[in-house]
Protein backbone atom coordinates (compact mmCIF):
# COMPACT_ATOMS: atom_id res chain seq x y z
CA UNK A 1 0.00 0.00 0.00
CA UNK A 2 2.76 2.59 1.09
CA UNK A 3 4.84 1.52 -2.01
CA UNK A 4 1.76 1.98 -4.13
CA UNK A 5 1.25 5.51 -2.72
CA UNK A 6 4.90 6.25 -3.16
CA UNK A 7 4.95 5.19 -6.60
CA UNK A 8 1.94 7.48 -7.67
CA UNK A 9 3.30 10.12 -6.10
CA UNK A 10 6.28 9.91 -7.71
CA UNK A 11 4.59 9.59 -11.30
CA UNK A 12 2.14 12.41 -10.55
CA UNK A 13 4.22 15.20 -8.96
CA UNK A 14 8.07 14.17 -9.52
CA UNK A 15 8.68 16.30 -12.22
CA UNK A 16 7.25 19.07 -10.61
CA UNK A 17 8.33 18.41 -6.82
CA UNK A 18 11.95 17.96 -8.96
CA UNK A 19 12.06 21.30 -10.53
CA UNK A 20 10.65 22.90 -7.49
CA UNK A 21 13.35 21.66 -5.16
CA UNK A 22 16.34 22.35 -7.79
CA UNK A 23 14.91 25.73 -7.72
CA UNK A 24 14.69 26.55 -4.23
CA UNK A 25 18.04 24.75 -3.57
CA UNK A 26 20.16 27.04 -5.35
CA UNK A 27 18.60 30.31 -5.88
CA UNK A 28 16.43 30.38 -2.10
CA UNK A 29 14.24 33.43 -2.11
CA UNK A 30 14.84 34.75 -5.41
CA UNK A 31 13.07 31.71 -7.29
CA UNK A 32 10.08 33.08 -6.47
CA UNK A 33 10.87 36.59 -6.22
CA UNK A 34 7.97 37.95 -8.42
CA UNK A 35 5.90 35.48 -5.72
CA UNK A 36 7.18 37.29 -3.39
CA UNK A 37 6.43 40.52 -4.33
CA UNK A 38 2.62 39.75 -5.09
CA UNK A 39 2.00 38.20 -2.14
CA UNK A 40 3.19 41.89 -0.38
CA UNK A 41 1.60 43.98 -2.48
CA UNK A 42 -1.58 41.63 -1.49
CA UNK A 43 -0.90 42.32 2.23
CA UNK A 44 -0.33 46.14 1.59
CA UNK A 45 -3.83 46.55 -0.37
CA UNK A 46 -5.77 44.20 2.17
CA UNK A 47 -4.40 46.96 5.11
CA UNK A 48 -4.90 50.15 2.97
CA UNK A 49 -8.33 49.06 1.93
CA UNK A 50 -9.55 48.03 5.70
CA UNK A 51 -8.17 51.67 6.70
CA UNK A 52 -10.74 54.70 6.61
CA UNK A 53 -9.24 56.56 4.31
CA UNK A 54 -7.87 53.72 2.79
CA UNK A 55 -11.06 51.99 0.52
CA UNK A 56 -12.05 54.60 -2.31
CA UNK A 57 -8.54 54.67 -3.53
CA UNK A 58 -7.57 50.60 -3.55
CA UNK A 59 -11.42 50.67 -5.67
CA UNK A 60 -9.97 53.12 -7.95
CA UNK A 61 -7.03 51.24 -9.11
CA UNK A 62 -8.12 47.87 -8.70
CA UNK A 63 -11.69 47.28 -8.78
CA UNK A 64 -13.77 45.86 -11.71
CA UNK A 65 -17.30 45.36 -11.87
CA UNK A 66 -18.98 44.03 -14.88
CA UNK A 67 -20.98 47.29 -15.40
CA UNK A 68 -17.72 49.23 -15.85
CA UNK A 69 -16.72 50.45 -19.34
CA UNK A 70 -14.62 47.83 -20.90
CA UNK A 71 -12.09 50.49 -21.20
CA UNK A 72 -11.59 50.93 -17.32
CA UNK A 73 -12.25 46.98 -16.60
CA UNK A 74 -9.02 46.37 -18.77
CA UNK A 75 -7.21 49.36 -17.14
CA UNK A 76 -8.02 47.67 -13.76
CA UNK A 77 -7.60 44.34 -14.13
CA UNK A 78 -4.14 43.60 -13.86
CA UNK A 79 -3.99 45.28 -10.45
CA UNK A 80 -7.11 43.23 -9.20
CA UNK A 81 -5.71 40.02 -9.52
CA UNK A 82 -3.86 41.91 -6.06
CA UNK A 83 -6.73 43.13 -4.20
CA UNK A 84 -8.54 40.64 -1.78
CA UNK A 85 -11.92 40.51 -1.48
CA UNK A 86 -13.67 41.94 1.35
CA UNK A 87 -15.95 38.85 2.13
CA UNK A 88 -13.22 35.87 2.30
CA UNK A 89 -9.75 35.81 4.34
CA UNK A 90 -7.08 37.65 3.15
CA UNK A 91 -4.57 34.81 4.33
CA UNK A 92 -6.62 32.11 1.61
CA UNK A 93 -5.30 34.64 -0.97
CA UNK A 94 -2.14 34.99 0.04
CA UNK A 95 -1.44 31.37 0.58
CA UNK A 96 -2.69 31.07 -2.63
CA UNK A 97 -0.61 33.21 -4.93
CA UNK A 98 2.75 32.10 -2.30
CA UNK A 99 1.99 27.79 -3.20
CA UNK A 100 0.83 28.40 -6.83
CA UNK A 101 2.42 31.72 -8.05
CA UNK A 102 5.83 30.51 -6.22
CA UNK A 103 5.36 27.41 -7.80
CA UNK A 104 4.31 28.38 -11.47
CA UNK A 105 7.24 31.23 -11.30
CA UNK A 106 9.91 28.23 -10.97
CA UNK A 107 8.48 25.91 -13.51
CA UNK A 108 6.84 28.36 -16.12
CA UNK A 109 9.44 31.84 -15.72
CA UNK A 110 8.22 35.80 -14.57
CA UNK A 111 6.59 36.31 -17.80
CA UNK A 112 4.86 33.07 -18.65
CA UNK A 113 3.52 33.14 -14.89
CA UNK A 114 2.21 36.72 -15.54
CA UNK A 115 0.46 36.38 -18.98
CA UNK A 116 -0.92 32.99 -18.02
CA UNK A 117 -2.61 34.68 -14.66
CA UNK A 118 -3.48 37.78 -16.40
CA UNK A 119 -5.30 35.51 -19.32
CA UNK A 120 -7.30 33.94 -16.53
CA UNK A 121 -8.56 36.48 -14.41
CA UNK A 122 -9.37 38.41 -18.01
CA UNK A 123 -11.36 35.57 -19.32
CA UNK A 124 -13.30 35.99 -15.52
CA UNK A 125 -14.00 38.91 -16.39
CA UNK A 126 -15.33 38.89 -19.96
CA UNK A 127 -17.38 35.88 -18.99
CA UNK A 128 -19.17 37.81 -16.37
CA UNK A 129 -20.25 41.01 -19.38
CA UNK A 130 -21.31 37.90 -21.67
CA UNK A 131 -23.14 36.33 -19.01
CA UNK A 132 -25.14 39.25 -17.99
CA UNK A 133 -26.18 39.88 -21.84
CA UNK A 134 -27.18 36.33 -22.11
CA UNK A 135 -29.24 36.77 -19.20
CA UNK A 136 -30.20 34.66 -16.44
CA UNK A 137 -32.57 31.76 -18.34
CA UNK A 138 -29.45 31.20 -20.57
CA UNK A 139 -27.42 28.40 -19.24
CA UNK A 140 -24.52 30.61 -19.42
CA UNK A 141 -26.04 33.37 -18.40
CA UNK A 142 -25.82 35.71 -15.36
CA UNK A 143 -28.81 37.94 -13.53
CA UNK A 144 -28.61 41.28 -14.29
CA UNK A 145 -27.76 42.11 -10.75
CA UNK A 146 -23.83 40.17 -10.82
CA UNK A 147 -22.68 43.29 -13.39
CA UNK A 148 -22.70 45.34 -9.96
CA UNK A 149 -20.43 42.74 -8.00
CA UNK A 150 -16.88 43.56 -7.16
CA UNK A 151 -14.66 41.41 -8.96
CA UNK A 152 -11.08 41.35 -7.41
CA UNK A 153 -8.72 38.54 -6.24
CA UNK A 154 -6.43 35.97 -7.33
CA UNK A 155 -8.74 32.96 -7.82
CA UNK A 156 -9.22 32.85 -11.24
CA UNK A 157 -5.34 33.48 -11.76
CA UNK A 158 -4.43 30.68 -8.97
CA UNK A 159 -7.09 28.10 -10.87
CA UNK A 160 -5.63 28.78 -14.26
CA UNK A 161 -2.17 28.84 -13.28
CA UNK A 162 -2.39 25.61 -11.32
CA UNK A 163 -4.33 23.48 -14.16
CA UNK A 164 -1.83 25.21 -16.90
CA UNK A 165 1.68 23.48 -14.42
CA UNK A 166 -0.05 19.92 -13.50
CA UNK A 167 -0.72 19.08 -16.67
CA UNK A 168 2.82 20.69 -17.88
CA UNK A 169 4.56 18.87 -15.56
CA UNK A 170 2.59 15.24 -15.81
CA UNK A 171 0.10 15.77 -12.94
CA UNK A 172 -2.82 15.21 -15.46
CA UNK A 173 -4.97 13.95 -12.71
CA UNK A 174 -4.04 16.65 -9.82
CA UNK A 175 -4.60 18.39 -12.47
CA UNK A 176 -7.93 17.21 -13.93
CA UNK A 177 -9.66 17.30 -10.24
CA UNK A 178 -9.01 21.05 -9.99
CA UNK A 179 -11.18 21.13 -12.78
CA UNK A 180 -14.06 18.90 -11.43
CA UNK A 181 -13.66 21.16 -7.83
CA UNK A 182 -14.42 24.05 -9.38
CA UNK A 183 -17.55 22.45 -11.68
CA UNK A 184 -18.48 21.18 -8.22
CA UNK A 185 -18.04 24.69 -6.54
CA UNK A 186 -20.77 25.86 -9.46
CA UNK A 187 -23.17 23.40 -8.67
CA UNK A 188 -23.16 23.82 -5.11
CA UNK A 189 -22.70 27.09 -4.96
CA UNK A 190 -23.87 28.93 -8.28
CA UNK A 191 -22.47 32.31 -8.31
CA UNK A 192 -20.27 34.95 -10.40
CA UNK A 193 -17.07 33.64 -8.88
CA UNK A 194 -17.18 30.18 -9.63
CA UNK A 195 -18.44 30.59 -12.77
CA UNK A 196 -15.26 32.86 -13.56
CA UNK A 197 -13.37 30.04 -12.67
CA UNK A 198 -14.71 27.60 -15.06
CA UNK A 199 -14.29 30.45 -18.19
CA UNK A 200 -10.61 31.04 -16.61
CA UNK A 201 -9.64 27.03 -16.90
CA UNK A 202 -11.35 26.83 -20.15
CA UNK A 203 -9.07 30.18 -21.54
CA UNK A 204 -5.87 28.24 -20.11
CA UNK A 205 -7.43 24.63 -21.67
CA UNK A 206 -7.46 26.56 -25.17
CA UNK A 207 -3.60 27.79 -24.74
CA UNK A 208 -1.98 24.73 -23.55
CA UNK A 209 -3.84 22.77 -26.31
CA UNK A 210 -2.53 25.22 -28.74
CA UNK A 211 0.71 25.27 -27.37
CA UNK A 212 0.80 20.99 -27.48
CA UNK A 213 -0.47 21.15 -30.99
CA UNK A 214 2.29 23.73 -31.78
CA UNK A 215 4.95 21.07 -30.14
CA UNK A 216 3.71 18.56 -32.15
CA UNK A 217 4.96 20.19 -35.55
CA UNK A 218 8.18 21.58 -34.21
CA UNK A 219 9.65 18.11 -33.46
CA UNK A 220 8.67 17.52 -29.74
CA UNK A 221 10.79 20.46 -28.41
CA UNK A 222 8.64 22.29 -25.22
CA UNK A 223 6.47 25.24 -25.81
CA UNK A 224 7.77 28.37 -25.32
CA UNK A 225 11.55 28.67 -24.51
CA UNK A 226 15.33 27.45 -25.49
CA UNK A 227 16.94 24.31 -23.45
CA UNK A 228 19.49 24.57 -21.75
CA UNK A 229 18.92 27.61 -19.31
CA UNK A 230 18.90 27.02 -15.49
CA UNK A 231 15.74 25.85 -13.68
CA UNK A 232 14.50 29.12 -11.44
CA UNK A 233 16.01 31.88 -13.94
CA UNK A 234 14.07 34.43 -14.97
CA UNK A 235 11.52 33.99 -18.10
CA UNK A 236 13.43 30.94 -19.56
CA UNK A 237 11.86 27.79 -20.15
CA UNK A 238 12.74 25.06 -17.48
CA UNK A 239 15.58 22.89 -19.52
CA UNK A 240 14.18 19.98 -17.21
CA UNK A 241 10.21 20.47 -17.83
CA UNK A 242 8.42 17.34 -19.57
CA UNK A 243 6.88 17.48 -22.89
CA UNK A 244 3.35 18.96 -22.86
CA UNK A 245 1.53 15.08 -23.10
CA UNK A 246 -1.94 15.60 -25.02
Amino acid sequence: MTAGLRGFARHEWGALFTTVRAALAERGWRAIAMTLVAVSLTALFQVVQNQPWGYEPVQRIGSVRAEYPLWLALVRTPLSLFVPALDLPVWGALAQILVVFGIAEICLGRTRTLLIAYLATLAGTTYARIGIALGPDHPLGLPASDARVVDTGPSAAVVGLAVFVCWRYGARLTGHLVIVAMVVEVIVKTNLAGKEHLAAIAAVVVVYGVLAWRQRRSSGRPPGGSAGRSPGSGDSSRSGAPPIRS
